[in-house]
């Protein structure tokens, strides 16, 4: 499912037009992205925690050639499904 058909069907299911689905949906987006910015989770109970993980910086090859290259350090995007989700599954 992509972002159109997910609209569609929050439009369907809630009564509302696509235009205002699609404003939830970005507002969902742009509150879960500015709070993960800020080293927030973002917890919804029975559907699962989204949270920023740090990784660390470490050597890595280039499978092409074998050689020896460094791969920064940085910060990424985690979402563990909750108990009610993986139940579903």
């Amino acid at each position: 499912m992509n972002k159109a058909e997910l609209i569609a069907k929050l439009a369907e299911d809630a009564g509302i037009t696509k235009t205002q689905a699609n404003a939830a949906l970005d507002s969902f987006i742009d509150a879960v992205t500015n709070a993960l910015k800020s080293d927030e989770k973002v917890t919804l109970v029975g559907f699962g925690t989204f949270s920023v993980s740090s990784r660390q910086a470490r050597n890595g090859r280039n499978p092409q050639t074998g050689e020896v290259i460094k791969i920064k350090a940085k910060s990424v995007a985690r979402f563990k499904a909750g108990k009610d989700l993986q139940a579903q599954l």
